[in-house]
């Protein structure tokens, strides 16, 4: 038998070293995100493994899961620990060491395995630790599974088995660019600016663009897991501005930003302007409906309404569904559509076939920006910028708000907001013309000029974004009439950053 989890224990204690801690709130929707040491330690995330090989078998997996980490001081202890807690749910481990999320993924593929647990915290802030996980390949948990999870490890309901095995799979790193950059080289040598923040990517990326004929200057290639910089976060000011800077220093044609664990990719064109991911996302279903007549996308509910009024995907025959924020709500919705990309705003980028295999990579998506690049030689990507609609849009904007009661604000927002609507009273001087609640809520004035509020999946936060078809003075009254709406509930902190 294994202990029963606790959600709180002092560190250096005996207790901390003699029983498993696992606080509740750490299973989010899609993934699995704790403070390392202060709600999670080793022994809980033992729990963890356990529950995952647990699960296994009672969706009739077969007992098989890649396993790798990302570069942080302690995701190598936090891997082992989650492996032995696999072993003995008798599930055989394939470790492919030091990885991208997206390289796991893949592993999935290339070893024929059906079950994925990446350690990693993605692009939050050090001292965070996590899992994202799956056993469908491409997919990785939603709710139901994340549900089920978490009810498996908090009442310590494992069922040991025997048969658990581990192998270290070396080289893989090197079977992962293989597969990315055996194809055809740029058809010249366009110069890129890679930033990786210091994280995981500075491992992979700038070998990948040079192996594909990209004359690349790298930022923060260098793997440091204190980040001396900035959090490896494309969708972070300070990161993009970072990015910028060099761009302009060097003359680059285009900036590309990795986050710590390499599914996401952010842009900076080659005027030195921080394109958010959602306007480049409409750049590329450009680019891909004129080769794919009538493609279907999908793209998540902060995304840029241009995906609806573009003429030029109209013009191609381009379908597109709003849908919910999310890695794994947006795999899944790709998937079952048979979607060609799904594009969120956060820089997750989802190519099924021919491009990629339906699940998120930053380099998948860097390669399709190079290849639009390719395909347009007498356009910059400034030029590809500018040949959008002109829309005022925010970066993510993050309010604090604890985990323990971020769902029940967005819930009394959702409810403000329709009650505003049916009273017929305005918001920024307008009226709503629609609430969209798939995910938060989406609240649209008469202008088209929109503002979302919904609750972060992986951090204790609200998420807000706004944007505007009219003006930057709309954008901000939009974005102020939200923000008031917000202030109504006290248990709202301070913003990350703000417009």
């Amino acid at each position: 038998m294994f202990p029963l989890p606790v959600a709180q224990l002092l560190p250096n204690t005996p207790e901390f070293e003699s029983h498993p801690m696992v606080k509740p709130t750490g299973f989010r929707e899609y993934d699995a995100r704790w403070l390392f040491e202060k709600e999670i330690n080793l022994m809980g995330i033992q729990a963890l493994g356990m529950g995952i090989a647990t699960l296994m078998h009672e969706r009739g997996t077969r007992p098989d899961i890649v396993v790798g980490h990302d570069f942080r001081s302690y995701s190598a202890a936090i891997k082992m620990a989650l492996i032995t807690g696999l072993m003995a749910g008798g599930v055989r481990v394939h470790d492919i060491g030091l990885a991208l999320s997206p390289m796991a993924y893949f592993a999935q593929f290339a070893l024929d395995v059906p079950a994925v647990a990446m350690v990693t915290a993605s692009h939050n802030d050090n001292g965070w630790t996590g899992v994202k996980m799956g056993i469908d390949r491409p997919l990785t948990f939603g709710p139901d599974e994340m549900t089920r999870l978490k009810e498996l490890v908090l009442t310590a309901t494992f069922k040991p088995a025997e048969g658990g095995s581990y192998r270290f799979v070396e080289n893989f790193a090197e079977v992962y660019i293989k597969d990315l950059t055996d194809r055809a080289k740029l058809s010249r040598p366009i110069k890129v600016v890679a930033a990786c923040g210091n994280g995981t990517a500075g491992a992979f990326a700038p070998k990948v663009l040079e192996a594909l004929g990209a004359e690349v200057v790298p930022l923060d290639c260098e793997l440091d897991h204190s980040f001396p910089r900035y959090n490896p976060n494309p969708e972070d000011m300070k990161m993009l501005h970072a990015l910028r800077d060099k761009v302009l220093e060097v003359g680059a044609e285009v900036g590309l930003g990795f986050d710590g664990d390499g599914d996401r990719c952010g842009v900076v064109d080659n005027e030195g302007e921080e394109i958010f991911a959602d306007k480049v996302g409409v750049m590329l279903a450009r680019d891909l409906s004129a080769l794919h007549p009538e493609s279907r996308f999908v793209v998540d509910v902060k995304s840029t309404g241009l995906f609806a009024t573009d003429p030029v995907l109209q013009a191609n025959g381009a379908v597109t569904e709003y849908w919910k924020t999310g890695h794994s709500y947006m795999k899944r919705r790709v998937n079952e559509l048979g979607a060609l990309v799904g594009f969120e705003k956060s820089g997750h980028y989802f190519f099924n076939g021919p491009i990629g295999r339906g699940y998120d990579d930053g380099l998948v998506s860097a390669i399709a920006i190079l290849d639009m690049l390719d395909r347009n030689p007498d356009r910059s990507m400034a030029d590809l910028r500018r040949a959008l609609p002109k829309t005022w849009g925010s970066p993510t904007m993050s309010p604090h708000c604890d985990d323990e009661i971020k769902y029940q604000v967005v819930d009394r927002v959702i409810a403000r907001f329709q009650a505003m609507q049916g009273k017929g009273e305005r918001l920024a001087g307008q009226a709503i013309s629609d609430l969209v609640t798939v995910n938060g809520v989406r609240v649209v004035s008469e202008d088209g000029t929109w503002g979302l509020v919904r609750a972060s999946s992986n951090k204790p936060e609200l998420v807000v974004v706004v944007e505007s078809p009219v003006s930057e003075a709309r954008l901000k009254e939009m974005f102020h009439a939200v923000d008031a709406v917000l202030r109504e509930n006290p248990e709202v902190g301070a913003y990350n950053q703000t417009i």
